[in-house]
């Protein structure tokens, strides 16, 4: 949630925030590396914060000054001081910005920081939804594009496919997929096909459908492609919006969900089985084996 506390409580005021857009980012970025710093002393090695998570989540209206928030994946403050704490703290980082191409293009992209603070790439969000549900609209569009596959240059990158990069860490093979991009049965298949293992899924979401699925697409996901998916929502609501969201973030490998044993609660930390991805499966189950990928529909 957005650490920023000095917010308007009428949307119609939020143009008074405009010059303080950098404060904003701070706020969120210290707080961030704040819950690094517990996560690491629980034990983890890795970590991934939120979707857009240097800000609050801004496309529930349409606001032009937000897009100044967009900033270089190399470059740009939230990236520059991640980098430092990853490297401080010897954690991998997936960190969801606003991202500003060079070309002037944005995108909602995650950047991947290994443990000594090189960045290893990013990845751009491939589907964007722009639309409306029962407890309101989605206007990413009007912020964002949907990737164009130009995710390099990359260290370690494993996948062939310039849309869905996969990193060689030292924790395991990662992959991302953001948001609105879990619900498309090609983006999990394609990450699982290129050698992930672990795939991070940060959001921002509501509604009662998506509620509904949450419960369900990384379970099938998990299971049908042999992955441990982690995915994240924010929890609570965001002055001025107040917009609900139902948070419920989990891991889920093949076998089922990891334990939480986060002692925070803006946190979720779990002890990540990998190498049950490579032992037989207690099922019984061949999914790999057994496909018949030519009987399909193409």
């Amino acid at each position: 949630m957005n650490a920023y506390r000095v917010m308007p409580t009428r949307v119609e005021e939020l143009a008074q925030l405009e010059a303080k857009l950098p404060a904003i980012r701070r706020a969120n970025v210290e707080h961030h590396i704040g819950l690094m710093k517990v996560a690491k002393a629980q034990g983890a090695q890795v970590i991934c914060f939120g979707e857009l998570f240097p800000a609050p989540y801004f496309a529930l209206t349409h606001a032009p000054m937000w897009t100044a928030l967009a900033e270089d994946w190399r470059e740009g403050m939230t990236v520059t001081e991640l980098r430092a704490a990853a490297r401080a703290h010897a954690m991998i980082v997936i960190a969801p910005i606003y991202e500003l191409d060079r070309s002037g293009m944005r995108f909602n992209t995650a950047v991947v920081i290994d443990e000594t603070g090189a960045v290893l790439g990013k990845f751009r969000k491939a589907h964007i939804p722009h639309g409306a549900n029962e407890q309101g609209q989605f206007l990413e569009g009007f912020y964002y594009d949907r990737s164009n596959g130009e995710n390099g240059p990359h260290v370690r990158n494993v996948s062939k496919t310039p849309f869905f990069p996969v990193w060689e860490t030292s924790v395991g093979r990662i992959g991302v997929a953001i948001c609105y991009d879990r619900h498309f049965e090609g983006v999990m298949s394609t990450l699982a096909k290129e050698g992930a293992e672990l795939v991070f899924s940060p959001a921002v979401t509501f509604g009662a459908k998506s509620e509904r699925m949450w419960e369900l697409e990384f379970e099938v996901d998990a299971a049908r492609h042999c992955l441990v998916i982690g995915g994240s929502n924010r929890k609570g609501s965001e002055p001025p919006w107040n917009q609900p969201y139902f948070g419920r973030s989990y891991f889920v490998g093949p076998n089922g969900r990891f334990a939480n044993v986060s002692t925070h609660a803006e946190l979720v930390i779990a002890d990540l089985d990998l190498g049950q991805l490579s032992r037989p499966d207690p099922s019984g189950w061949n999914l790999k084996r057994d496909l018949r990928p030519n009987t399909y529909t193409r």
